[in-house]
């Protein structure tokens, strides 16, 4: 079980690694860091683009596997 969840682990990781690096770059400055707007904003999950969803998704899954892997330890 620890060797499957650690290949999945490290499989999420490279993709998540990939997600990052081929997402457009923001032209912000430095608001557009931390997110830039404001968090009254209404829908904003609808004006993520699909790459940053995935992205969103590949970071969730990613705490969760390094989680159950501690939990195993």
């Amino acid at each position: 079980m620890r060797v499957i969840l650690a290949c999945v682990h490290i499989i999420i990781s490279l993709l998540l690694i990939v997600a990052v690096l081929v997402q457009q770059r923001k032209q912000g400055g430095f608001s557009g860091v931390f997110g830039g707007g404001t968090q009254a904003d209404s829908g904003q999950w609808q004006r993520f683009t699909p790459l940053t969803k995935i992205t969103i998704a590949l970071a969730a899954i990613f705490m969760l596997t390094s989680f159950f892997i501690v939990f195993l330890n």
